[in-house]
């Protein structure tokens, strides 16, 4: 090939990755739902901003729309806004829903023994970043439990509780068993709280059950991971620069390859299945009780003023502490008990997400929805200086509520019973 060939080529590869550009732009215009368009078309104030800069906020907006027939059986239509779960973003606390549901499965697989989840869980330490858990002043015996953890977790994303909880499952578990659920490229690698870093996180503290009485019941090892699992898209990168460990700001993307990661399908998903357990096939659903299920259905959407153990300030933890769709932007009681969120959420290095199934009682209204939203104005990752409460709750809590309203003028040929959620 002659060099003149050569140039000619070059010249035209700008034009066509330009068009690629476009092409992916068009099609993700023509991808999304309509509906949920029109619904922030019809308020410019509150969305605008947000919808013409999708890509700086990497929004992402999944809602479902259920219709009951006349046996109160579901069904579902799926609305999607921007979705992509190539789109990276850190789910953060997300991750607390699924390990909560494993939690309980595992200890289901452990009634052999006399192991309930309201055991004694002691968590012993075997390298100097683990920790050691052995008491738990919130709980009613003072002792620790998957209970009480999970209820801290669902609660007020109390990121010990999840530490203990991870321990617990261990990272191969929590895989296989995602990946057996339908959720192959959940990635749960990393506790919250502590100093294990890197290749530490993958190896899990020895545990020890016991009775109320200090009895032996159960007793696991260390583990360790035997897989490596990371971002399943190849790399995540994040940003125009950080602050790394030592505070010094490095000019390049964060990579979050080895961190966490769930789309925002997979969590719409792993809460869909919980809410409608049971109109699943045996192979989908989750090995936990009825009760089990009204256990982390009740605690998904208390406020923390309803909790009697553990219990909170409600000056630290007002009704909307946890609650993103609706009520977030407001500190007020909350006064409605007609609506009913249940729901987890997220919220790190800019990033804020709610997912929630959302009914009103009072309308017999219900549907699901879940968003991302990322606030960072600078584009600099591990500043601890970024737009939540000025772009991201806002927009989060506006979003709830037009759904809301939204579904309660919305004519439906069969109203849902709602009598067996736990409010």
């Amino acid at each position: 090939m002659y060099f003149s060939e050569i140039m000619i080529k070059i010249k035209y590869i700008p034009i066509l990755l330009f068009t690629l550009v476009c092409f992916v732009y068009v099609n993700a215009q023509q991808n999304n739902s309509a509906l949920i368009d029109s619904l922030l078309k019809s308020n410019p104030t509150a969305f605008k901003n947000i919808t013409d800069n999708y890509r700086k906020y990497k929004i992402q907006i999944i809602y479902t729309r259920i219709d009951r027939d006349k046996q109160n059986k579901p069904h579902f239509t799926n609305h999607f806004y921007y979705y992509d779960s190539t789109n990276y973003f850190y789910c953060a606390s997300m991750v607390k829903l699924p390990c909560s549901i494993l939690a309980l499965e595992k200890v289901n697989n452990l009634k052999k023994y006399d192991v309930s989840k309201e055991s004694c869980m002691l968590t012993d330490s075997s390298n100097s970043c683990q920790q050691r858990c052995l008491t738990d002043t919130s709980s009613e015996s003072k002792l620790p439990s998957v209970s009480n953890y999970i209820k801290k977790m669902l609660l007020v994303s109390d990121n010990h509780a999840f530490g203990r909880i991870f321990e617990f499952l261990g990272v191969d578990f929590i895989h296989e068993r995602l990946a057996e659920l339908g959720f192959p490229k959940i990635r749960i690698v990393h506790r919250f709280d502590g100093g294990c870093k890197g290749e530490a996180n993958v190896v899990t503290n020895p545990i020890i059950f016991k009775d109320l009485n200090q009895k032996m019941l159960y007793q696991q090892e260390q583990l360790y991971a035997k897989k490596k699992y990371t971002y399943p898209y190849g790399t995540a990168q994040v940003g125009i620069a950080y602050v790394d460990a030592s505070g010094k700001k490095v000019n390049k993307p964060k990579d979050f390859s080895t961190y966490n990661y769930m789309s925002l399908y997979d969590i719409h998903k792993v809460l869909q299945q919980l809410v409608f357990h049971e109109q699943l096939n045996e192979k989908d659903k989750y090995k936990i009780t009825t009760d089990d299920r009204l256990f982390l259905m009740k605690y998904l959407s208390l406020y923390t003023k309803e909790s009697s153990v553990p219990t909170y300030d409600p000056k630290k933890f007002h009704d909307s502490y946890k609650k993103y769709f609706v009520f977030g932007d407001s500190k007020k009681p909350i006064i409605d008990t007609n609506i009913r969120i249940y729901n987890i959420v997220g919220q790190s290095y800019g990033f804020m997400a709610d997912c929630a199934y959302i009914v009103d009682f009072n309308t017999k209204s219900e549907f699901m929805l879940s968003a991302v939203i990322y606030s960072n104005e600078k584009d600099i990752i591990n500043t601890g200086k970024y737009e939540y409460n000025s772009i991201a709750m806002p927009y989060l809590s506006e979003l709830g509520r037009t759904f809301v309203k939204y579904e309660k003028a919305r004519k439906k040929k069969t109203l849902p019973d709602l009598n067996q959620l736990p409010q």
